[in-house]
């Protein structure tokens, strides 16, 4: 949905006024996260904004039927997001787990809420100072911000003010694109495509 938005004559009839209009307030909602990210970290409001990392969105919309045995289905498998952050809107029904300290959480859904989650990128580029970690028909839909949809050669690592002699970079440069092929390689088996960017 950006940095080239399709217009919502491509998008199905049913969806495409209000997916364009929704994407278009993910974008502004970004920006203003990456500010905040920016300046929890201590750096200049924009410096995130500057890196490109709002500058790609992707959005994933999952619709799942009420199933009459849920006892013998299974839900995503566990995984981290490939991004800098994640905007997720889900509905009612929830479905949305976290794993802390070896157990499986539920995430309530609040109305008129959104759940942000932190991408495996921004752990890497903030040198793990940002960590990331059915009763009927369930929808959500999730709204990744990465630059790794569209052609970006930039190279990221651990930003250099965020480095110290008491806190040395944990990851070495790439490309998003080069991140994303990794965990694509590896495939969705529950550990953290990090794990292969460490020092």
């Amino acid at each position: 949905m950006a940095p080239d938005p399709l217009k919502p004559e491509q998008l199905p009839t049913v969806c495409g006024e209000i997916v364009a209009e929704y994407s278009a307030e993910v974008v502004k909602l970004g920006d203003l996260l990456f500010e905040l990210l920016s300046e929890a970290l201590g750096l200049r409001s924009n410096y995130l904004k500057d890196l490109d990392c709002g500058r790609g969105i992707q959005m994933v919309c999952h619709y799942y039927p009420a199933c009459p045995q849920p006892e013998l289905t299974l839900g995503a498998t566990k995984h981290a997001d490939n991004d800098f952050i994640t905007v997720l809107l889900q509905d009612h029904i929830g479905g949305l787990q976290v794993l802390h300290q070896g157990k499986w959480i539920d995430v309530p859904p609040l109305p008129e809420a959104l759940v942000i989650n932190i991408g495996d990128f921004l752990q890497l580029i903030s040198n793990d100072k940002v960590l990331a970690n059915s009763r009927g028909p369930r929808v959500s839909v999730a709204c990744l911000f990465g630059t790794y949809l569209f052609p970006n050669p930039r190279k990221y690592g651990p930003i250099e003010e965020l480095l110290s002699a008491e806190n040395p970079a944990k990851y070495r440069e790439t490309t998003t694109a080069e991140y994303v092929c990794c965990g694509n390689d590896k495939g969705l088996d529950g550990s953290s495509t990090l794990l292969q960017f460490k020092l």
